[in-house]
């Protein structure tokens, strides 16, 4: 893939704006589906075991309560998460695009509670959370 022309450039805010209404838009349909119904009541991806288990393999001692964004933004973090996400190609809709998610599985999504991450990326940790009854709190709150 090349890089864009000068002329080319002129669409990259554009671009950039498209992306960020479409992050939130996902971020917020998932909260109101976790608020509404819990996340072990729904799958988010054909194949979320696999996903879990294979993320539990690869990832065992990520803090996903938690994140911290050394686990994900270092070189060496970046080099392992790529390799991992690169299996899911043709697997995982939309597999590379950036997602939001939520640092603290306690709290909403805020400014200082989400970070950027790979759509895999997203569905590895709220899989995991759903699982272990980390996101259990959000629905409770709610009702």
């Amino acid at each position: 893939m090349s890089l864009p022309t000068a002329e080319e450039t002129g669409n990259m805010a554009e671009m950039e704006m498209q992306w960020a209404v479409k992050a939130m838009h996902q971020a917020e349909t998932y909260m109101k589906l976790l608020k509404a119904v819990g996340g072990k009541s729904f799958k988010l991806t054909p194949i979320d075991e696999e996903l879990y288990k294979d993320f539990k393999a690869n990832f065992p001692d990520l803090g996903i309560d938690k994140l911290d964004e050394n686990d994900f933004k270092t070189e060496s973090a970046k080099a392992k998460w790529r390799e991992f996400i690169n299996k899911y190609e043709n697997r995982v809709t939309d597999y590379n695009f950036g997602s939001l998610v939520r640092i603290d599985c306690k709290g909403d999504y805020t400014e200082e509670n989400t970070m950027f991450v790979m759509r895999t990326q997203f569905y590895c940790i709220e899989i995991a959370r759903n699982k272990e009854g980390l996101n259990d709190g959000i629905c409770q709150k709610t009702n």
